[in-house]
């Protein structure tokens, strides 16, 4: 058994969510679960097929972003497992519709931190470990981070 680290692949402020699920109808039944979130939704899927042909099985409504999951569900290669890139909303407006799809097992992440997946090898293939979702605290935040993080989630539309 070996255990690796690999690295998502992308632009600094990209949000993908990394997850695993159980059959060849993922890759349509997420694509229809983020198409129904609404206008301006762009992302790219693509799924490590574990069974049959063993493909990484691809959907979505923007070729970059299709790519850049391509790249990194190769990257990866672990059996049943997902990769969604997205533009024009972020992860916390779709993850509960995706978290709802019937072949959908497990969510690792959902981020746009740079983020490593911890992988295990064995004769059989990979599977997901973990993530390393952006870096380790670097503090407590004090009076002024409480007010700072409050504004921030109002400006955002997060809170009112």
């Amino acid at each position: 058994m070996e255990i690796s680290v690999i690295q998502i692949h992308k632009p600094d402020d990209l949000n993908f969510i990394l997850g695993q699920s159980h059959f060849i109808k993922t890759v349509e039944d997420l694509h229809e679960a983020l198409i129904q979130n609404g206008p301006g939704i762009r992302f790219g899927i693509a799924f490590c097929e574990a069974s049959g042909k063993c493909y990484i099985r691809h959907s979505g409504n923007d070729d970059a972003l299709i790519e850049l999951a391509k790249r990194n569900a190769e990257l990866i290669g672990a059996g049943h497992s997902f990769i969604i890139f997205l533009e024009g909303v972020f992860p916390i407006s779709v993850l509960n519709r995706i978290k709802e799809v019937p072949e959908v097992c497990h969510i690792f992440c959902a981020t746009a931190n740079p983020t490593q997946v911890l992988l295990v090898e064995t004769k059989q293939g990979k599977g997901i470990v973990g993530v390393v979702d952006g870096s380790s605290p670097k503090g407590i935040e004090n009076e002024e981070d409480i007010k700072e993080r409050k504004a921030l989630l109002r400006t955002i539309g997060y809170k009112l």
